[in-house]
Order: C-alpha cells, then structure tokens, then sequence
C-alpha cells in the first residue's frame, strides 16, 4: 500500500498566478472613468472614443443579408479574399501602395488584434520599442505582453505635441527594434505632415527599423490628404500597417480591422492568429466589404460634421483659458487644465461628480500627457455644447476658490 511521508519543511510559499509582465502593467486609464460612468445617471461623457453615428443601413443591410443567405462559417486565417482584394485596391487608389491581397493582407479582430500580433511577432524578449509619448493606452502594454521593452519618446504642449524626428534618432540603442507610430495621434488629434514622416522614415532605414503604424484614423483628417507611411520612399518593405473600419464607418462593435504587410511578416502574424483567433467573424467582414466598396458617401459626412464639432469645442475650451491646439485628425480634443490648482486626474474625477461630465486624465497615455485632458468629440453637438457649459461652470468655482 502507498504510503504518504510526512513533509520534511516548511511549505514553499504560493507562487503568483499571474505574470509579473501582466501583473506590472495598470489598468486602462479609460475604462476607469467608463465603469464609473455606468453607475451615474445623466452623465455627458466626452469620454470613449466611439462615433456616436449608427452603422449605416446599407453595411448593417449586407449583414443582414449574408447571415439570411448562411454565410456562418469559418473563413481563411487570411480572412475573406474578396475583403482583402477590396482592401489592397483601397491602398492603391488612396495611397498609391501596392499589396498582394493573397498573402500581404491579414484580416483581425478589430486594429487592436492586429496591433498585438504585430508586437508578438517580431519582438524577441528585451527588444525594444519607441513609442511617441502620448499615446493611446494600448500601445505600452502590447510591447510589454510580448516580452519587450518600451522607450517613450516625449513630445510636448510647446511644440504643438508634434514628434521630433531627432528625438527618435537620439533614442536608438543596439536593443531598438522598431518605431510605433500612431497618427492622427490619440489622444492629441496630432497628425505629422509628409516632411516629419519622412525624417521619421529615415531614421528606420538608417537603423534598420521596422515601423508599426497604426493609421485607423487615417479617413478623419481635416483639411490635409492623410500620408500612408509605407507610401513614402522605401519604407513599403519595413513598414506594418494597421487599418479598419471601426472610426471611419462607425463599426466599432464589429471588430474587423487588417494589417498590410511584406509577406514574410504577414506569415509570422497569421502563424499567431491561426492558433489564437483563427478568422475574424464573417459576418462582420461581410459587412466589411460593403463599407469598404460603397461607404464613401457616409465617411464624407460624418467627417463634415465631426469637423463642425471639432471647431465648436476647441473654440469653446480656449473661451475658457483651457489652451486647446487645433486636432488636425481623429476626434480628440487635448486641452491643457494647468492653469488650474489639480492635477488632470483629479480634474477629472472632479468634474464627472460635480458637473457629471466625463474626460479622460492625459497622463493615461503616458507621462508627456499630464496637465492634459482628453475630450472626445464623436457625440452630438448639443452634448458638446452642454458639456462646455458645465466646464466652464466647474472651472469658474475652482478659480474662485
């Protein structure tokens, strides 16, 4: 019979169950104000960067429509083809870049699927990546969770928030891997012209660099042509680009988004999805398709009118002596509150229980943020409107005191 011997020591104490990568890294910034939200009533939120446009009927419609016809199946790990071919000729109509839609076009749960996979794929541990600061909260954490190491790159309210492309080069060690760049920037509405993306560019080439670009914004620019990164010289063969539809058609909660990429990093990106996600759903690529091939007339409205919004809330903050730049793309407005007496984090939890209106603290994305507020203004403009008028009445108390 089997016998158990007594323990000779003392227990060893429990390990953690978490990675200390996982366990090291904070909660969203942006989902903290949004689960307070949820138990408050009446609350403007200028908070969550969702369009407040419904899917229109036509994209909605083509769902529809393919689930009535069964198309409830797997797809390709590629994802659909006639999705990727309309894709590629997207790219090459706006942007003048050429993809294979057969094996340079991957098919992702949303941009941040594909962010993650970019991240997974070409960091070895210790690798490391540089990250304009601010930036949206993502970004960190996707190179932490894949073994790297972030470098911020600071930008500042002085120059506009605009990186400086000899701050990249400065920051090159034998341990840099790869440049992110998200534009137009979230949370600032930054987006550089062709000249800063191109010194940027250079500093790639000259230190062998890939370059992650996340450009789901890229339909929200106002008055400027949006520059596709991998459409400047040379940079086609180092450049991972991140796309989708969740800004530009209001499809935030269908989750498709793509990355477009040389074939051999589009095979190390599939080889990770094949395992993790296997396809995205195909009904919402069936959608996909028809926003992509008959949605133009809706991205140009919706722009018109974030663009009437834009203006309304960066003239109502500087009224206000909150200095606010003009965002020049997405739908973010970055006011600075250092004139106040508080912190951005405090002025913003101030200012959802005071006057109920919710902003996100800039030091959410990263430390160049601080004395920032993010405002995000996809919601209507008599909520825009509303919402100035409860800040002013915050900020004119806190002035008094």
């Amino acid at each position: 019979m089997q016998t158990i011997s007594e323990p000779t020591a003392e227990p060893r104490g429990r390990k953690e169950r978490i990675a200390a990568r996982v366990r090291d890294v904070p909660p969203s910034g942006i989902r903290r104000f949004f689960d307070l939200i949820q138990t408050m009533e009446g609350v403007i939120s200028l908070g969550v960067g969702e369009p407040d446009f419904t899917t229109p009927w036509h994209i909605r419609e083509a769902a529809i429509y393919s689930l009535e016809r069964g198309y409830t199946m797997y797809t390709s790990n590629y994802g659909l083809i006639e999705l990727r071919q309309a894709i590629a000729e997207h790219l090459a109509r706006r942007y003048g870049v050429a993809y294979d839609p057969q094996d340079e076009i991957l098919i992702t749960f949303g941009v941040s699927e594909g962010l993650d996979l970019a991240m997974r794929a070409i960091l070895d541990p210790g690798d490391e990546v540089l990250v304009p600061d601010p930036g949206y909260v993502s970004y960190a954490p996707c190179v932490v969770f894949a073994g790297g190491e972030v470098c911020p790159v600071p930008t500042s309210a002085e120059h506009g928030f605009h990186p400086r492309p000899a701050d990249f080069g400065e920051r090159v060690s034998e341990r840099t891997r790869a440049i992110l760049l998200g534009y137009p920037n979230n949370p600032t509405g930054i987006a550089p012209g062709r000249k800063t993306l191109a010194e940027i560019a250079k500093v790639a080439e000259e230190n062998d660099l890939l370059v992650v670009s996340d450009e789901i914004y890229d339909r929200l620019v106002y008055g400027r042509d949006h520059v596709c990164f991998a459409s400047l010289p040379g940079m086609r063969d180092r450049t991972i680009l991140l796309g989708g539809f969740s800004k530009a058609y209001a499809m935030t909660g269908w989750r498709v988004g793509y990355v477009a990429a040389p074939r051999d990093i589009i095979a190390g990106l599939v080889k990770i999805h094949q395992y993790t996600a296997l396809c995205a759903p195909i009904t919402g690529q069936m959608a996909a398709i028809e926003a992509i091939k008959n949605g133009e007339p809706d991205v140009a409205s919706m722009v018109e009118e974030y663009d009437r919004r834009r203006r309304v809330m960066v003239r109502g903050f500087n009224d206000l002596g909150l200095t606010c730049p003009e965002p020049e793309g997405a739908f973010y407005a970055f006011p600075s509150i250092r004139s106040l007496d508080q912190s951005d984090e405090e002025f913003a939890e101030q200012l959802l229980r005071e006057e109920k209106v919710a902003v996100v603290p800039g030091s959410a994305f990263g430390a160049c943020g601080r004395g920032h507020v993010r405002c995000c203004y996809a919601t209507s403009l008599s909520q825009i409107e509303e919402a100035l008028r409860r800040i002013g009445a915050y900020v004119k108390r806190k002035r008094k005191a």
